[in-house]
């Protein structure tokens, strides 16, 4: 889309302070857009000259409104509990997807905005069954069905996103259009979320091993991810008489790959070795069950990362792609080929990368004595509790 065709649009971003929101901007700026960053926190990154920060939560209607006059499209890629211990954060990960974004669609409709694109995920089909080429026909999970609250309240949210497309505006001077993208696991330079706690693992000396069988899964560089964005909001205009209103949309890089290889780049480039031991699935499932389960007795006094989720390893160890024929047809998406090579560049420019030590403490050992050294005292207690009741 040229710059004459953004020029003098006012846009908001929710999670405006995270990597793909303040990305996402950026490149509107750049469009001549008028870009306004909403956030709980401020961005990492450094904002423009020209692009307007306010710092709110989702979670308040009145902020949300304030913020969203004038704006003529939204774009809603606020979340939480994607990864790590926020997944074990029940009750804020339900306030903020859920509650949150009925805000931003009440918030919409108040203020007369008339385009929503919201950011979903692949997670609201996929609960760790094997999903091959799958498409938009795909029905949500039921509720009990997910082993993350994130994904759970993920599906809410994008369901009622989708119910809620022409939906009549307040001034009535038109209807809501909405859509949602159906996002991979985002990766690029600078990435905030994933890879520096990737990085982490690798400079515990915890990268010792991989699982599954051969998992075959997608990945969206955030550039890529940005132009399903910017043509999903030009879909929902009068001039493309509106065909992705109401609709979803797989977004990805295009073809699956092993999990692991590709990521093997990143590690060696950032000369760690890969590991070549593979253990089973169902022994890694088991052990972030129970690291889940630790975690939910000591996280008052001790709230750790965890090594990994039941989510985790689904989504890292179940093979599960997607077809984007549908987003290439309605949208126009062309996916542009990047390597995960360009990302270990950026990381190792910036300082990143295996340093030469004479002593390093190995943080997996001594991880996997506290985990065994719990699971022993729960055992304990449970066996005590039922020779009690017996």
């Amino acid at each position: 889309m040229s710059s004459s065709q953004h020029a003098r649009q006012t846009v908001v971003i929710t999670g405006g302070g995270g990597y793909f929101g303040h990305r996402l901007g950026c490149t509107l700026h750049q469009k001549g857009v008028n870009v306004i960053l909403f956030d709980i926190r401020k961005p990492d990154l450094e904002v423009p000259e020209g692009i307007q920060f306010v710092q709110g939560d989702v979670r308040s209607l009145s902020q949300l409104e304030d913020v969203m006059t004038g704006a003529s499209c939204v774009f809603h890629t606020a979340s939480y509990g994607m990864s790590g211990r926020e997944q074990l954060q029940w009750q804020k990960i339900e306030a903020v997807n859920v509650k949150g974004t009925e805000n931003i669609i009440q918030a919409c409709i108040n203020k007369n905005v008339k385009r929503l694109v919201y950011t979903s995920t692949f997670n609201v089909v996929f609960g760790g069954q094997t999903i091959r080429n799958g498409d938009e026909s795909l029905p949500y999970l039921p509720q009990d069905a997910f082993v993350d609250n994130y994904s759970r309240t993920k599906t809410i949210a994008e369901a009622f996103v989708l119910k809620m497309n022409n939906q009549e505006l307040k001034n009535k001077s038109g209807f809501l259009k909405t859509c949602s993208l159906r996002a991979a696991g985002i990766y690029g330079p600078g990435e905030q979320r994933h890879l520096p706690r990737i990085r982490s693992v690798l400079e515990k000396g915890m990268f010792l091993f991989i699982y599954g069988d051969n998992p075959l899964v997608q990945f969206v560089h955030v550039d890529n991810l940005i132009s399903a964005h910017i043509l999903a909001a030009e879909a929902l205009t009068s001039e493309k008489k509106y065909i992705a209103a109401g609709q979803p949309y797989f977004i990805s890089d295009g073809p699956p790959v092993n999990n692991f290889d590709f990521f093997r780049p990143f590690v060696e480039g950032l000369g760690y070795k890969f590991p070549t031991l593979q253990l089973p699935l169902w022994f890694i499932y088991f052990l972030a069950f129970l690291i889940e389960w630790i975690h939910f007795f000591v996280s008052p006094v001790c709230d750790f990362q965890p090594f990994l989720t039941r989510s985790e390893v689904c989504k890292t160890g179940v093979t599960h792609y997607f077809s984007i024929e549908k987003a290439k047809r309605e949208l126009g998406f062309e996916p542009q080929p990047f390597t995960m090579q360009e990302v270990a560049e950026w990381f190792k420019n910036h300082g990143y990368g295996k340093q030469d030590k004479k002593f390093k403490r190995n943080y997996f050992i001594w991880d996997i004595i506290f985990i065994l050294l719990v699971a022993v005292v729960l055992l304990s207690w449970h066996s005590k509790l039922i020779g009690t009741s017996e």
